[in-house]
């Protein structure tokens, strides 16, 4: 492993007390290791000297291009160094690679439309600017389920807006993220952009709050767990700087009383085994009309037991190991600590694969966190209004489902349930408009992380103007005395 400190590249050589597997096998494959407490203070403060890149929009956009072309290059390696390390079925790993040149084309895009710059007029005719200019420097932290699309869609903007940026992979997948750096670098460095525009380190929790508790740092992107976030917060708290969370959900999907029952197993199905429930949108608590709980279960467990376990890196299987055998071992806690009865797939697979499981009869009050893995809770209701509670009745609001047969009905239901996306008829890992908000409500976390969102973040508007008048306590200047 190796950071990346003003232009110059280093071996990282700290170890942190984690050690990190191979998911597919269970094997240790060595310790985390973590960038030196002198590397981070080079960094921020190199960062610090830089304060901004002066480039204008067009000459931005045009090096951002120049950076989506060189990670278009290096993605087939990036999503299976991502498969590698955090098990997710390459299968999976490579349609997200797509964010990767995709973010910083979308980037570049977005400031030749003219996004950071508007103007309006006054009743007396004069223009008013409105110039969206760059906090200073950011740092963007990002976890281990999906490391390096995360960190492309933050760096991107963060360089479209102007900031040097400061990347921090999760300790656990550091692999993909840092080749990803290797593009950044490269392209950056060939435009003749300044070496400290971007700068890589590694490391865990120290780390990440040495970099975001420094006032040098003026924004801060951050996408993880809960405990990780409210650290995160209280340090932005203290430097009153913008900070930028997603914490991830508890979501449900309710199955209207029309709904088909095989279009409700397939949703629940996707929702359950997706980057093998490690993610933040995946299914937490399924809501389904009373009396149907079992048929649906074994209906969704059925679907369940026909995908392929396997080697991520093999292009036939379809769903693979959980991270690291102390997240397995976390997810299984959880899972047996709902109460009620669990419905566990038969389906076996190597290292660190957990069976994706459904539990039954637990008490909703008991149901409100966020496990991580491939298990969700199961409830039944008696009407809508008692299905739109239990849809709510957690703290979390990221993301939410409703299957229907009635579209209109689904779509009214949708509406009342407190999350910042709900999606009819659908499971897809893809937001529902490209250029949409991808908000948060509650505990997921705040400030929306869309397409445009996330480079207006790492803005802050400036209003230019010659106005003309003055206080209302003017008076005639006294005449001046002979």
């Amino acid at each position: 492993m190796r950071d990346l400190v003003d232009g110059a590249w280093a071996s990282c050589d700290i170890e942190i007390g984690v050690h990190l597997e191979n998911p597919a096998t269970g094997e240790v494959i060595g310790p985390a290791l973590a960038s030196g407490a002198e590397r981070v203070e080079q960094a921020i403060a190199a960062a610090d000297r830089l304060g901004a890149w002066t480039a204008g929009p067009s000459e931005r956009a045009d090096i951002l291009e120049k950076v989506a072309a060189a990670v278009a290059g290096a993605a087939p390696e990036i999503v299976a160094l991502e498969s590698r390390a955090t098990g997710v079925p390459i299968r999976q790993t490579t349609p997200l690679g797509m964010i990767l040149a995709g973010a910083f084309a979308l980037a570049a895009d977005q400031l030749r439309t003219g996004l950071l710059t508007s103007a309006t007029t006054r009743e007396d005719g004069r223009e008013v600017l409105v110039e969206r200019l760059p906090w200073g420097p950011a740092a963007c932290l990002v976890p281990w389920n999906a490391p390096a699309p995360m960190a492309a869609h933050k760096v991107a903007n963060a360089l479209a807006a102007g900031c040097p940026v400061i990347l921090k992979p999760s300790e656990y997948a550091p692999f993909g993220a840092e080749r990803l750096a290797v593009a950044i670098h490269g392209a950056l460095r060939e435009a003749g952009a300044p070496p400290a525009l971007f700068q890589l380190l590694h490391g865990g929790a120290g780390v990440g709050a040495r970099i975001v508790g420094d006032p040098r740092i003026r924004a801060v992107s951050f996408t993880g767990g809960l405990a990780g976030g409210r650290a995160v917060a209280a340090a932005c708290a203290y430097d009153i700087k913008p900070v930028q969370l997603e914490l991830g959900g508890n979501n449900a999907l309710i199955v209207m009383p029309d709904a088909d029952e095989d279009a409700a197993a397939r949703a629940a199905a996707d929702l359950l085994t997706t980057l093998n429930g490690q993610w933040c949108r995946a299914l937490g608590r399924l809501i389904v009309p009373a009396g149907r709980e079992q048929a649906l279960v074994d209906a969704i467990l059925r679907r369940v037991e026909t995908l392929v376990t396997g080697d991520p890196a093999d292009e036939a299987t379809d769903y693979g190991p959980l991270i690291h055998s102390g997240h397995r071992a976390t997810v299984i806690k959880a899972r047996d600590g709902l109460g009620g009865t669990v419905h566990e797939a038969t389906l076996d697979g190597p290292g660190n694969t957990l069976a994706p499981a459904l539990v039954t009869g637990a008490d909703p009050a008991d149901t409100v966190d966020e496990i991580f893995g491939p298990v969700a809770a199961v409830h039944g209701y008696r009407d809508l209004d008692e299905a739109v509670r239990l849809a709510n009745g957690t703290r979390y609001g990221l993301e939410g489902y409703v299957i229907g047969a009635d579209e209109e009905q689904a779509l009214a239901t949708a509406r009342r349930v407190r999350a910042g996306e709900v999606k009819v008829n659908g499971s897809s890992i893809m937001s529902l408009h490209l250029f949409t908000p991808r908000p948060a409500w509650g505990i997921s976390g705040y400030s929306e992380e869309g397409t445009a969102e996330t480079l207006l973040f790492f803005t802050n508007p400036r209003v230019v103007g010659v106005e003309g008048g003055f206080a209302l306590h003017s008076r005639q200047e006294p005449h001046s005395r002979e």
